[in-house]
């Protein structure tokens, strides 16, 4: 290994090499230096409402007591399936501090998708706000669940205002459809048992389990992450060394405050807004609908702020909005792209309209998640993904898994570093397919590097689509629209989408002449969530393969 890269000299001065792992033994032991150092300082913005980083302390201390009660063991899985609401950041500190592994859920999931991650991960209770209750319900008989924690939109508000968006919520945008948990304690209520009860300080190590963050991988079969402590501590200090160059210019007596747009439950969320924000003592502004810009715009008017990480589709959106004026961008240091591609339109856009370049990075689940980034001192879009942040080491691999060393030759992206997940749960098989020999992991995209080290994508090892930086795979599609009555064989592909990115196209062979596309859309709503359905359908007589029978996917793709 080299220990003296070439993206070295591409560092901003003072970004270190390497970062110190060890200052931390776990992500609990960082949160609490957090809560009592920012003791004061307000934690979280929501709705109009302050929560301090003490009052989040109180909280998860409270709820990590009640959780214990439960009788649960030391490392077993709590699945949290909410939007971005002040219990969620609560509830993660909770699961840590009273031993248990965070199992991040999709609150947008169906049935058929929740029941897959909860039997999945093994999960025995479920943090979950109720608007997604009736899902649950509907599988719960189906997993080890037996603890429901319930929260409402309101819940930590106040008594009035909680009340009233509650009000909001269930009676006039009529967003909980009706549902039966009788087992189901509420947030609250368990906050109240909570802080009658001993809590018991687990022993927790830098090598024990911290998340569960569910991915598709290479094969399509939704499977966990397995991310330690070490890990994400790992990530949470690389990205602050990172940040360190332009965020030291915010001035003297303003707290850091960062956007929370990007759901929580996202792992770039969970690392580079919530983690990050609680170790820098910053504030973050919790957005539970990003797609409602209005509403967004609306909120961003009423504070200051200086980091904003977001997703190419959200900068676009919010860039060609009208009230996009309404808020004051001028604080901005960092706008962090990541996620799915940047694009050199939305990039040259939202620097004309902000005077802050999107600064765009690279990662994944398994690697919680930054890999590289593009330097924060950048003035202008690169249209890479930057160099490797401190500590970690990126190479290409050719198709028999050796080194590319011909400059401009594409091969697949390979990460090592501390923040590289420890395997997928309970998968030694597909571990081993992604993992080599020396700890690199094997990203399944394909890459070219330059001269300075900066690396950039150029196309996709595995058939993976991405729609709003969201992963998307096309066995999972497939199985899915297969089983609808009429379908006799179907193939997914992405197709490109201003809007998305890509979108989902699904080319079908029926059984049933009278098939529609609307029929194949519909059933597919009914059993996906909404990035993964298709948004095109289109009809043939046939599907191409290989002389064994496997489709070929690229040729439909190359045809689109």
């Amino acid at each position: 290994m080299n220990l003296n890269p070439v993206w070295l000299k591409s560092y901003p001065e003072g970004v270190p090499a390497d970062i110190d792992t060890t200052q931390y033994r776990s992500l609990v032991a960082l949160l609490e230096e957090s809560f009592a150092k920012y003791a004061d300082r307000p934690a979280y913005s929501f709705m109009g409402k302050d929560i301090s980083y003490a009052q989040t302390d109180r909280e998860s201390l409270a709820l990590a007591a009640y959780l214990q009660s439960l009788r649960l063991n030391k490392g077993d899985r709590i699945a949290i399936m909410m939007p971005n609401v002040p219990q969620y950041p609560v509830a993660v500190a909770a699961i840590l501090r009273a031993g248990f592994v965070v199992v991040n859920v999709n609150p947008l999931y169906t049935p058929r998708e929740l029941e897959h991650q909860l039997k999945d991960s093994g999960a025995k209770a479920i943090v979950i706000v109720e608007n997604f209750a009736a899902t649950l319900e509907k599988c719960i008989a189906q997993t080890a669940v037996q603890h429901v924690v319930l929260a409402s939109m309101g819940d930590r508000l106040g008594w009035f205002k909680g009340h009233l968006v509650n009000y909001v919520v269930r009676n006039i945008k009529k967003m909980v459809p009706a549902f039966n948990l009788p087992q189901a304690v509420r947030f609250n209520d368990a906050l109240t048992r909570g802080k009658q009860m001993a809590f018991l300080r687990p022993e927790l190590l830098a090598e024990d389990i911290a998340v569960l963050q569910y991915t598709g991988g290479t094969t399509g079969v939704s499977k966990g992450a397995v991310l330690l402590h070490r890990n994400l501590i790992a990530n949470v200090l690389q990205s602050d060394a990172w940040n360190e160059p332009v965020m030291k210019r915010i001035p003297v007596g303003q707290q850091p405050t960062s956007v929370c747009a990007l759901p929580l439950y996202h792992i770039f969320a969970f690392t580079v807004n919530m983690m990050l924000s609680m170790r820098s003592g910053g504030k973050t502004i919790l957005i539970p609908n990003p797609r409602d810009l209005p509403a967004v715009l609306k909120e961003l008017s009423k504070h200051t702020f200086h980091s904003f990480p977001a997703v190419n589709t959200l900068f676009n959106g919010l860039a060609n909005h009208p009230d996009f004026n309404t808020v004051d961008w001028s604080n901005l240091k960092v706008s962090l792209g990541g996620g799915m591609a940047v694009t050199p339109n939305v990039a040259k856009l939202w620097l004309e309209k902000t005077g802050c370049p999107i600064c765009e990075g690279y990662g994944l689940s398994e690697t919680s998640p930054s890999a590289s980034c593009n330097p924060t001192t950048s003035t202008e879009f690169t249209g890479t993904i930057g160099v490797p942040i401190p500590g970690t080491f990126m190479k290409l691999l050719d198709d028999e898994g050796h080194d590319v060393t011909t400059p401009g030759m594409a091969g697949e992206i390979a990460i090592k570093g501390p923040q590289v997940m420890a395997g997928y749960w309970q998968r030694p098989d597909e571990t081993a397919k992604v993992m080599t020999v020396e700890g690199y992991f094997k990203s399944g995209d394909v890459g070219i590097v330059d001269e300075r080290g900066y690396f950039k994508i150029v196309d996709r090892k595995k058939d993976m689509i991405l729609v709003s930086g969201f992963n998307v795979y096309p066995n999972e599609v497939e199985e899915v629209a297969s089983a609808c009555p009429g379908v006799m064989e179907c193939a997914a592909i992405g197709v490109p989408d201003e809007k998305t990115g890509e979108a989902v196209k699904l080319v079908v062979v029926r059984k049933d002449p009278a098939l529609t596309d609307a029929q194949v859309i519909a059933y597919c709503r009914e059993n996906m969530t909404g990035y993964k359905q298709p948004r095109v359908v289109e009809f043939r007589d046939e599907l191409p393969k290989t002389p064994v029978g496997k489709i070929l996917r690229r040729e439909l793709r190359n045809k689109a």
